[in-house]
């Protein structure tokens, strides 16, 4: 996205209490991607990208018997611009940040698994399901990368290595279990099915 970008800018009102439809709205604007920039007046570039949470921001609102106004806005000059701006790109890099920071602690993780040789079905469905977790952060934080920041570059690159490091830690399970004829039950408390069938490898095929 260019200089001399398109602002919404949102003016939320909502009484203080119950203070739940505040936190609630703080909540889905936060992870809509919108920055606070005064007391109750909140920024996002223009963009049909936000336009499902900022319906949703909406919607809880109006259940707390508040209102959510919504501007369009251009700033009158480069300096104007570069404040605004600033703020949005210091929350988005932030949160590119915090992301590349998790990828380590994942490659951290698998390099700990490789070193003691825990080479377990059950060990590889968690990493699995930790590398899934990265992978939806990624596209939630990309499609608020309206202002297409390098650091989204970079958290790209992380996590094709988190892949890369799951992928190899994959197939030395594959043949640590396939070395010993470890059984599933020998793993996850159930019986009489090797590793390879449950995950449809024929044994007798070589692995890649």
């Amino acid at each position: 996205m260019t200089q001399n970008t398109e602002w919404m800018l949102l003016l939320v009102q909502i009484p203080s209490e119950p203070s739940r439809h505040r936190v609630a709205v703080w909540r889905q604007l936060r992870r809509t991607g919108a920055v606070p920039v005064a007391s109750g007046l909140w920024a996002l570039p223009e963009s049909p990208v936000f336009g499902p949470g900022l319906d949703r921001a909406e919607e809880l609102c109006r259940a707390g018997d508040g209102t959510l106004a919504i501007f369009d806005a251009r700033a009158r000059d480069e300096q104007s611009e570069a404040v605004i701006r600033q703020v949005f790109t210091t929350a988005r890099i932030d949160e590119w940040s915090e992301f590349t920071a998790d990828c380590g602690k994942f490659d951290e993780e698998i390099a700990r698994e490789i070193a003691k040789r825990k080479f377990t079905f059950a060990e590889l469905e968690e990493e699995e399901q930790s590398l899934d977790r990265l992978r939806r952060w990624f596209r939630d934080l990309k499609k608020r990368d309206v202002l297409e920041l390098p650091e989204a570059v970079v958290a790209e690159d992380r996590l094709r290595s988190c892949a890369a490091a799951l992928d190899d830690y994959a197939e030395r399970v594959y043949q640590a279990v396939h070395a010993t004829g470890q059984t599933i039950g020998q793993t996850k408390g159930q019986t009489n099915e090797t590793w390879s069938d449950a995950i449809g490898i024929d044994p007798e095929e070589p692995t890649r």
